[in-house]
């Protein structure tokens, strides 16, 4: 009876030969999926910050030009003293400003503030990637449980058949009562809208995979049976926590905003202090006439100078804007500790999950043996007459939900394991690599 269960279960999973792996799956949803292209996108925009930071401090050259067309007419009172006139007038020039900044405090701290939001911005990016991780290996194993599922419920939907017809046979020759065709017929109807709701989940799953990768996959290579699911290294809970403390990508994004917002105080604080620039500029103007004379002229002029400015009074603008950066930045020193806060107890649930899991997996293949036996006892037992139809039944739902559990409880703990990494901001393709060694080849 076991090996016909186990036949009936591979006929009904899907093959694994031409099947994709995991690893193809991830380099297909690599190259497709929207967040990881808007967060490159985003990392790409914020190393501009850096050009523009540094614009700040560079000298800026500036050209105008201007032409214009003016009618004179002027009626003179005493035409013996000043005659009467109309003239046109054109004028052209032009003026090339060459500014250098020489102190300017609020210039360096926002140049400060653009290595910092690039730093930010690629911080994300990499967070970014290590969700994809997480999504692709989630969405991975949700397709298999979902398809294990469906090939466990048609495996015992065959063996409730096979219990059925032998119960009507046994009835029939007067060796069993009609109550063990009904409960065979129950179960067996039961099986059946099981198998409608476990196709649907497996359509469900293939749609959410097919979302981060832009394909469809007709099979997907499942874990060997013989799999063992290691446990964390390093071993302890702290050294897990220490970890996500230090390099958790969330923390690491609040700790450049705390930079930043620090660096805003000090700008906003900085628009007290005075400025100082180098300017340069070359002027040439040409005209056609004036309103004293309708001789022309050209008129070039050349000008070095040194501009300060000291801002005196701004109606309390500077000071308040002073006091709001210091709010936002006791703000952001607030969402940093939360954000560390947050990823100790992330990466504290991650690992008890692994631990757990681990325990769980080998309890349920422990179960399983027995809940095989169980079911080959029970077999026998009806066959001999000590056991009824629904012992039989009962043993095998037994085994087909032990089944279950067990392939899911390895699902969970190796994702798990990829969460525990993330959490701790170590989590890399070549993680992807190592489970999808697990798979079948």
């Amino acid at each position: 009876m076991i090996r016909r269960l186990a036949i009936a279960m591979l006929a009904s999973a899907p093959l694994a030969a031409g099947a994709e792996n995991l690893l193809q799956v991830y380099q297909d949803a690599r190259g497709y999926d929207a967040q990881l292209a808007a967060a490159r996108q985003a990392a790409l925009a914020g190393q501009e910050r850096i050009t523009q930071g540094r614009a700040l401090l560079l000298p800026s050259l500036n050209l105008t030009a201007n032409a214009a067309r003016s009618n004179l007419e002027s009626d003179s009172k005493n035409v013996t003293v000043q005659p009467s006139y109309e003239r046109t007038v054109d004028t052209y020039g032009y003026s090339l400003t060459f500014t250098q900044p020489i102190y300017r405090r609020q210039n360096w701290l926002q140049a400060d503030q653009g290595e910092l939001q690039a730093r930010q911005a690629e911080l994300q990016y990499n967070q970014a990637h290590q969700d994809l991780i997480l999504r692709t290996a989630q969405a991975y194993f949700d397709v298999l449980a979902a398809q294990d599922t469906l090939a466990l419920v048609r495996a015992q939907k065959a063996a409730i058949q096979e219990q059925l017809a032998q119960a009507k046979r046994n009835f029939e020759v007067g060796t069993a009562t009609i109550t063990d065709t009904h409960e065979a017929q129950a179960r067996y109807d039961l099986s059946g809208s099981q198998e409608i709701s476990a196709e649907n989940e497996v359509e469900a799953r293939a749609r959410q995979l097919q979302l981060i990768t832009g394909k469809e996959y007709p099979q997907l290579k499942p874990l060997r049976s013989d799999v063992k699911v290691s446990g964390p290294e390093p071993k302890d809970m702290q050294s897990w926590v220490s970890l996500a403390e230090k390099q958790n990508y969330t923390v690491l994004i609040q700790e450049a905003a705390l930079e930043i917002a620090r660096l805003e105080t000090k700008r906003n604080a900085a628009g007290h202090q005075p400025t100082l620039d180098l300017v340069a500029s070359h002027n040439y103007t040409s005209q056609t006439g004036s309103q004293l004379s309708g001789i022309g002229s050209y008129l070039t002029n050349d000008q070095v100078s040194l501009q300060f400015a000291l801002p005196l009074y701004q109606g309390g603008g500077i000071s308040s804007r002073e006091r709001e950066a210091a709010y936002n930045m006791e703000r952001t020193r607030q969402e940093m500790e939360n954000a560390r806060r947050t990823a100790t107890l992330v990466t504290r649930q991650a690992y008890l999950l692994v631990i757990n899991g681990i325990s769980q997996v080998g309890a349920l293949e422990q179960a399983l043996v027995s809940s095989e036996s169980a079911l080959q006892s029970n077999r026998l037992g009806y066959e001999v007459g000590v056991r009824i139809n629904i012992d039989v039944l009962n043993a095998q739902q037994q085994v087909f939900s032990t089944r279950r559990d067990l392939a899911l409880a390895r699902y969970n703990t190796i994702t798990s394991q990829l969460r525990l990494k993330a959490a701790a901001g170590a989590l890399r393709e070549e993680d992807i690599e190592v489970v999808n060694r697990a798979l079948l080849p």
